[in-house]
């Protein structure tokens, strides 16, 4: 392998691997680094980036760095918090933004832009993803602006001389659509040639594999989802499939008839050596009662490793032979706050503490620990699986259990607080993108239910604002505005406005039967009732994506079931569909409108339903899921 590489800085970004991603996919080498590296890790590197992180530059508590990198005589490109570090280590001022900036803004290059060699090619205005709130105040030595955004008037900055460049915005994610653009450029300033290729990537991890299996067999957690699947057929592609045996355990959080369609979808491949668990019971005791998600991942997790084991006993196999392997992708890991800088956003059931036992003692196998989504998929296809198996919804191992919000339907003194505060803000927020026949109708409330997020790479857990226009008493159907850009607009507006909202829901029908007071909180845990329920109304989306082509059109849809009714046997849910290729970043799906009204006529006709929400909210400041 050429020795010439990129190396990025890891300041605890939920997007510090996707920077080495974007490098590799278009075809240069790169690597991941801490930033109190000693100098000896950059030898070859033509170049270094500084990712984004969740800490500000100014405080005590901020990640090591070894300050004789920024003498090294090399480029050096800062994006969000490495934007801010560059411009603090050379004499800036960084501080508080007056506006913080959360999602799509635009970046206006001005005459020194447009001649800057970083934007060779890129459009004077061009669409950018933020995520800060800190922001430069003033320029350090030698530096100066070559773009700004409405809100940032140090968003682009150069010292051409030192080869310095800085954004606030995040190149490496989808919605900076000339991300890559600005990334080749960079690279052509290091002198980089192109030394990367998926051919290369495939040939590494099937060694991989093979050297940390050493001479064991290895044991697969399959959950019949894209990455388990594809770290299926390596595994078997490398070591035989003689060696590999896949486990799918029905954990009783699986999607309608879901287990029986894996099993067939694998022997159709000609997969034989996996086997099917009904392991149900044990995992809804393992959960019961309780109500905090994160120690629901946790339980959902541990007991994975106690029915492996179970397992291992029954098929007499002898532990000393056997190694185990799981789908991991690196967003499991950094959201986990599984680096050195990062902060956890939610714990996956992959990385809870049975597991990382088993890591610290190297049995276990992750092939895919290093990429994301959309180059699993691509390895899938590489490998010769069908689009049946590789462009599935993903379905974490959890499964339903993470999409039924729990309860003990009761507010604490500080929730009922911190509801009120939320619902003040939403009070004082000016919604101003829809017509005034939208807004003449429109009620804005705050739900009772809080789900996690993600802003300036740290885990928010707060409520959502729901905005309902014209409610039909008949029938119950909500007025849904028309265009679905001003929605957008106006969920953006609501999260970047408050504090304790990082959610915007649109209300799309309510039980005609039931009163507005009728609707509270109610009592409500993971049971199977509420799993089925659950099941029915997310089988009813499916279904109809399925049948109107709109499920290859997105990248996962989730349906959440809320405690929010009239009666604890009944439920609200959420329709969660939305548009991503590297999981870090993502758009609410913007449906057809027809599609919608069918999906919303059929979940209603449900006897247990009594509301039906629209997610439209981007990540960031959500995550997919609300768990």
């Amino acid at each position: 392998m050429n020795r010439s590489k990129i190396v990025v800085l890891d300041f605890g970004s939920q997007y510090a691997h996707l920077i080495a991603k974007r490098f590799r996919a278009l075809g240069y080498y790169s690597e991941i680094a801490l930033p109190s590296a000693d100098l000896s890790v950059f030898e070859g590197a033509k170049g270094v980036v500084f990712s984004g992180g969740p800490s500000s530059v100014y405080e005590d508590n901020v990640p090591d760095f070894n300050e004789k990198i920024l003498e090294l005589d090399i480029p050096i490109l800062g994006l969000c918090y490495g934007h801010q570090l560059l411009s603090y280590s050379y004499g800036g001022k960084v501080g508080k933004a007056e506006v913080g900036e959360f999602g799509f803004a635009e970046l206006n290059l001005n005459e020194a832009g447009k001649s800057s060699p970083l934007f060779k090619g890129v459009t004077p205005t061009t669409q950018v993803w933020m995520s800060h709130q800190d922001g430069v105040l003033s320029l350090g030595e030698g530096f100066e602006v070559i773009g700004t955004t409405k809100d940032c008037p140090f968003a682009a900055l150069q010292n051409l001389s030192k080869k310095r460049f800085s954004l606030q915005c995040h190149c490496e994610v989808k919605d900076t659509p000339e991300g890559n653009k600005i990334f080749k450029n960079f690279a052509d300033i290091c002198g980089m040639e192109v030394n990367w290729d998926e051919d290369t990537v495939l040939a590494h991890i099937l060694d991989t594999i093979k050297k940390d299996a050493r001479d064991k067999n290895v044991l697969l957690f399959l959950s019949g989802g894209v990455d388990s699947t594809v770290a299926f057929a390596l595994l078997n592609k490398a070591l035989g499939q003689e060696r590999v045996l896949g486990l799918h355990i029905d954990n009783g959080f699986m999607r309608k008839n879901e287990s029986k369609n894996v099993a067939e979808a694998y022997h159709k491949f000609g997969f034989n050596n996996f086997i099917v668990e009904d392991a149900s019971e044990s995992f809804l005791a393992a959960i019961k009662g309780l109500t905090d998600p994160q120690k629901k991942r946790m339980a959902v997790g541990e007991n994975f490793i106690t029915v492996r084991d179970s397992v291992v006993k029954a098929q007499n196999l002898n532990e000393d032979d056997w190694m185990l392997a799981q789908g991991t992708l690196y967003p499991d890991i950094i959201e986990s706050g599984g680096t050195k800088n990062s902060h956890t956003i939610k714990t996956h059931h992959n990385r809870v503490d049975g597991i990382q036992k088993l890591i610290a003692k190297g049995l276990i196998i992750e092939p895919l620990k290093d990429l994301y989504k959309d180059e699993v998929r691509a390895i899938g296809k590489k490998l010769g699986l069908d689009s049946e198996l590789v462009m599935r919804h993903p379905f974490p191992g959890p499964g339903l259990s993470i999409n039924v919000l729990c309860s003990n339907g009761i507010l604490s003194d500080e929730d009922k607080k911190e509801l009120e505060e939320a619902q003040k803000e939403l009070d004082s927020i000016k919604i101003s993108h829809f017509c005034e026949h939208c807004t003449a109708t429109m009620q804005k409330y705050v739900l009772p239910v809080k789900s996690v997020g993600v802003q300036g790479d740290f885990r928010t857990y707060r409520f959502p604002a729901v905005l309902r226009f014209k409610k039909d008493e008949e029938n119950g159907f909500c007025h849904f505005p028309k265009h679905w850009k001003k929605i957008e607009d106006e969920s953006s507006n609501i999260t970047n406005s408050a504090k304790l909202l990082n959610r915007c829901v649109i209300a799309l029908w309510q039980n005609p039967k039931i009163k507005d007071k009728d609707l509270r909180l109610q009592e409500g845990y993971c049971d199977r009732r509420r799993l089925d329920q659950l099941r029915e109304v997310d089988n009813i989306v499916l279904k109809n994506l399925h049948e109107s082509g709109w499920y290859d059109k997105i990248f996962q849809h989730l349906t959440i079931d809320l405690p929010f009714a009239s009666s604890p046997e009944r439920a609200s849910f959420v329709l969660r569909p939305v548009c991503s290729e590297d999981v870090m970043t993502a758009r609410f799906a913007q449906l057809d409108r027809d599609l919608l009204n069918k999906i919303i006529s059929e979940i209603a006709a449900l006897p247990f339903v009594d509301a039906l929400y629209y997610d439209a909210t981007n990540k960031p400041p959500a995550t997919f899921g609300w768990e």
